[in-house]
């Protein structure tokens, strides 16, 4: 497949190497800040092929793209899924530089080997709590123990695991200082997440917003916390602990945005590239893969992308207000 070949940088020169990439946006759990119990799912024709994602795949690294992340809803119940991480893998080392994904570790047990035989040196497992029952109120799934087989199984598969943890005022608020222990007890990171003003969730999310400033003050008071030097091209900002001798991120789109960076864009299961997580602005993608002139129209869509980005979201959390797009992230990609 051949587009231009120039890199993308968009209109405040921010050069753009990461794509996270929605296989789907199905997941087998309901997590209550992400969707509702009864999420009405795309219908499978408007998804793009396993082909579809390649291709798009190989027209990103064509432009500049070195880092690929597979999203969801959740990557591993999407069939044959492992069947598109090898063909991706296969870039490795000839314009991409690293291939991950993120997951709610379900499905971990059965995928691990064969996601690091594919190339992948590193995922992130979405864990927001430790306790059983508070898992199955979060996720409406009574699934922890089989996401706990899942992580060990891709310790054991040579994976390197980071822990992606949604901070919940008055539910996981206390069990943060456990959960960062039991990561760095196990070699693993761990990021802390604000929650994400995106999609329906039938419940109010100012009741359980968490502003990570106030979380890092009591973290602080506990341990020692040096700022790090480490990057994984994220939007995390990383800190060493003295005391478990691990290793802690901070992801905070509402109280410390990191717009002025931003190095990514999303592209939808359903092929739409959303320039920016908390904006409207977007380009059909898969209209132009299944057009009869696909690299034309695919090059000239990826121009558009840089043209639209904006230059910061406009992310709030106050009672009764609306989200900040209607989409829920199953479909944007987490």
């Amino acid at each position: 497949m051949s587009c231009s070949t120039g890199p993308l940088v968009d209109a405040f020169n921010r050069r753009i190497s990461y794509l996270r990439l929605s296989v789907t946006d199905r997941c087998d759990l309901r997590c209550t800040y992400c969707m509702p119990e009864r999420m009405q799912f795309l219908p499978r024709k408007e998804v793009l092929s396993l082909e579809e994602l390649h291709k798009l795949s190989l027209a990103f690294i064509e432009r500049g793209i070195t880092k690929i992340r597979l999203t969801g809803g959740e990557p591993l119940v999407r069939r044959d899924v492992i069947e598109l991480v090898r063909a991706i893998g296969r870039k490795l080392g000839d314009g991409l530089d690293e291939l991950t994904l993120t997951t709610n570790g379900t499905q971990l047990e059965q995928f691990a080997k064969d996601l690091a035989a594919a190339g992948v040196k590193r995922i992130n497992v979405s864990l927001d709590t430790m306790d059983s029952g508070l898992f199955e109120k979060l996720s409406r799934r009574d699934r922890l123990n089989r996401v706990l087989r899942g992580i060990a199984a891709a310790r054991d598969a040579g994976l390197k695991v980071k822990l992606n943890t949604v901070a919940l005022k008055g539910l996981n608020e206390e069990e943060i200082p456990f959960l960062v222990e039991w990561a760095h007890r196990h070699g693993h990171d761990i990021t802390l997440i604000e929650t994400m003003p995106l999609g329906d969730v039938e419940e109010d999310r100012v009741d359980h917003y968490l502003p990570l400033p106030a979380v890092q003050d009591a973290l602080e008071k506990r341990w020692t916390l040096t700022a790090s030097d480490y990057a994984t091209g994220g939007p995390s900002r990383y800190f060493d602990i003295a005391e478990t001798g691990g290793r802690i991120g901070f992801i905070t789109p509402l109280t410390n945005n990191f717009c002025a960076s931003c190095n990514r864009i999303r592209v939808t299961a359903t092929g739409q590239l959303y320039a920016c997580l908390g904006g409207a602005e977007k380009v059909d993608l898969r209209a132009a893969l299944r057009s009869e002139t696909p690299d034309e129209l695919l090059a000239d869509a990826l121009d558009e992308a840089m043209r639209i980005k904006p230059e910061r979201h406009h992310f709030r959390i106050e009672r009764g207000a609306a989200p900040a797009q209607p989409r829920h992230m199953s479909l944007t990609g987490g």
